[in-house]
């Protein structure tokens, strides 16, 4: 059965990376765990607080539903963002994406979700690429973001962007 995973994106370039190519790319210290990602997995894509480098005015917020379409695996070569090289990675299907900057502000989730335990320290869970979310937990953010969703053609375009974006 597949499990469902909250993607976490911290900064602007990999996110209009990922949604403009549909692939995810994870850094060499987290190869071993990304390879028990499976192909099929349910992927929520979260950007952080701090993607848009404003991490007073933005909100951390699941953006987008995808599937994983393929395996993770090792990469021709890696994609770099910034310093980072990023040696593994993996298709994604991206079947909704919310407008952006806009989406599911997963704080005011956060009380109700079993996989923060702790609602005064949530955020110490999301300092890695991604989360594994327990079965009720994603049947919860499918429901709060799906009537947030546009179809990934409609919201694509607004993720894509060559200069750094104002901010």
């Amino acid at each position: 059965m597949p499990s469902s995973h909250l993607l976490i994106i911290g900064d602007r370039a990999a996110l209009s990376w990922v949604v403009t190519e549909q692939r995810m790319a994870f850094p060499a210290g987290r190869s071993k765990a990304a390879r028990t990602l499976d192909e099929g997995d349910e992927i929520f894509l979260y950007t952080t607080r701090g993607c848009f480098r404003n991490p007073t005015r933005d909100l951390g917020r699941v953006i987008g539903r995808a599937t994983l379409a393929g395996p993770v695996r090792a990469l021709d070569e890696p994609v770099v963002f910034g310093e980072r090289a990023f040696p593994e990675g993996c298709r994604l299907k991206v079947s909704g994406l919310a407008p952006f900057r806009e989406g599911l502000v997963l704080r005011d989730l956060v009380p109700r979700l079993s996989v923060f335990p702790d609602s005064a320290t949530w955020s110490v869970r999301m300092r890695r690429a991604w989360l594994t979310l327990p079965p009720v937990d994603a049947d919860l953010v499918r429901a709060e973001v799906e009537p947030l969703l546009r179809p990934y053609g409609e919201a694509a375009k607004g993720y894509r962007w060559e200069a750094p974006v104002p901010g």
